[in-house]
């Protein structure tokens, strides 16, 4: 009988996955050099879309092979509950030794309160900063080469874990490894931003898309200051240093792979949950179905991969775990969203995306749902209550010009398409109840315990730390919404 295989899933957080040097990135050339090489002894999804640009439903979505609003995982603090079925309790079951390294976050009640007030608070549309830059830009002294000190630590211990596990009693194993990093605040080591040439680090075109939800939505990321020109250059250039010690991480963990003599019977995924604008469209962070939010690496090798394959079709994030499960000889789910990508992977025969690849957004800076489908070149983006987006990829890839208005009826065909995966419309009314009834109560609470303005005031801040005063006209906006 063949051994099960390993299976090693690495998945960094704010990841574009147009950022590396085998992608063509000019400044990334030579500095990704192990990521390069596993895509050179595998496959490189080339188009590989998140499910969410927010990092709880994302994951909550890989995990579960399910779209966000089939398993209800509206923002950063709702996400799948501990007894959901995963790829990973799935394979555990399949008696593989399985362990959860490193940053996960995917389930229910993690982050900040203003992770949930200003989610359940954003069809209110209230003018102010929820959102921001939590430390400055810091580059460590000479001398100091590992800035994320605690993604190294998770690195080193996953390093112990696969020699432990590969001598334990001949049973297959199956590790999840969470890198924090390329995640802001932009933090690097002179090491490692050396490695960058600054005059390969060129700003992003200028966005001139005058749709009426991105205003609100710069003003709410509170981003501002990091658009000049010396600002954008730096935050710009240290990403890329924090990739380039991404790299060197997934090359500590292929070299314990190799000393173990694993790595002809491992399949090795590096991912991640969703991207980062950095200064696109005069934006930072998330939260946007732009490419430089929405799009992620899907880099795959292992025993009978295609070696040097690059899949140029659109996939997706829930499209990893029916992969996953197959690997390990395992029957998809009934329920599953996403189609298995081992086809691509040995050269069997693929399964084509009946409507193109899918994601969605219902959490802050935006006031109304976000639903997205990509399908060959074109991008279509609907929100209820608001104007569509269209761009052709192939000929617009910055996404500079809105063809939504210029051709009509693609217009129409990709909303067609949209809805036969989602009726957006419902989706949306979902998550806009869910996000009242779960601001009414916490709302009426705090009215009770009296600290309800003084909370408001912190989460729509320039400064969490350092509360504005809640106005009358925002608790306004917040009673018409509760009563619209």
């Amino acid at each position: 009988m063949k051994k099960q295989p390993n299976i090693l899933i690495m998945h960094a957080d704010s990841f574009d996955g147009r950022m590396l040097g085998c992608m063509g990135r000019p400044a990334l050339e030579g500095v990704t050099p192990n990521l390069d090489r596993l895509a050179a002894e595998g496959t490189i999804f080339e188009n590989t879309y998140s499910t969410y640009p927010l990092c709880c439903p994302a994951r909550a979505s890989m995990w579960s092979g399910r779209f966000a609003h089939n398993i209800e995982a509206w923002n950063n603090s709702r996400g799948l509950e501990p007894d959901s079925p995963t790829a990973v309790s799935r394979i555990n079951k399949a008696g593989y030794h399985t362990r959860i390294l490193g940053r996960s976050d995917y389930l229910s009640g993690s982050h900040s309160i203003t992770a949930r007030v200003g989610s359940w608070t954003r069809a209110a549309a209230i003018p102010r900063p929820v959102h921001g830059e939590s430390k400055p830009p810091r580059v460590l002294p000479e001398g100091e080469k590992r800035a994320k000190k605690r993604d190294w630590e998770t690195v080193d211990e996953a390093g112990d874990w696969i020699r432990e596990a590969a001598q334990a009693d001949g049973k297959p194993f199956m590790l999840s490894l969470g890198i924090h990093s390329p995640h802001h605040p932009f933090l690097t080591s002179p090491e490692y931003l050396d490695r960058i040439a600054p005059e390969r680090v060129v700003a992003p075109p200028e966005d001139t898309l005058d749709h009426p939800l991105l205003p609100l939505q710069r003003l709410q990321k509170n981003w501002g200051h990091a658009m000049e020109p010396e600002a954008m250059h730096l935050r710009r250039r240290m990403y890329f240093a924090m990739i380039a010690e991404i790299d060197d991480m997934v090359g500590r963990i292929l070299k314990k792979l190799d000393e173990l003599g694993l790595r002809d019977c491992t399949w090795v995924f590096f991912t991640s949950d969703h991207g980062e604008m950095l200064g696109e469209h005069r934006q930072y962070i998330k939260l946007t179905h732009f490419e430089a939010s929405i799009r992620v690496p899907l880099i795959v090798s292992g025993p009978g991969a295609q070696k040097g394959k690059r899949v140029k079709e659109p996939v997706s994030l829930v499209d990893i775990h029916p992969t996953l499960v197959e690997l390990a000889g395992l029957e998809p789910a009934a329920e599953c969203d996403g189609l298995s990508l081992v086809p691509e992977l040995t050269g069997g025969t693929t399964s084509k995306r009946p409507n193109g690849v899918f994601a969605e957004y219902h959490s802050t800076c935006c006031p109304t749902g976000s639903f997205m489908l990509c399908s060959g070149e074109w991008k279509y983006q609907g929100f209820p209550g608001y104007p569509a987006l269209l761009f052709n990829l192939r000929e617009d890839p910055d996404e500079l010009t809105d063809l939504s208005k210029t051709q009509p009826d693609k217009c129409a065909e990709m909303d067609k398409q949209l809805r036969q995966i989602v009726d957006y419309e419902t989706v949306d009314r979902r998550a806009k109840e869910y996000d009242r009834a779960q601001f009414s109560l916490w709302r009426e609470q705090h009215l009770r315990e009296g600290d309800y303005r003084d909370i408001m005031g912190a989460v729509y801040s320039d400064n969490p730390h350092d509360p504005q005063p809640w106005r009358d006209e925002d608790e306004d906006r917040i009673i018409g919404w509760l009563e619209g």
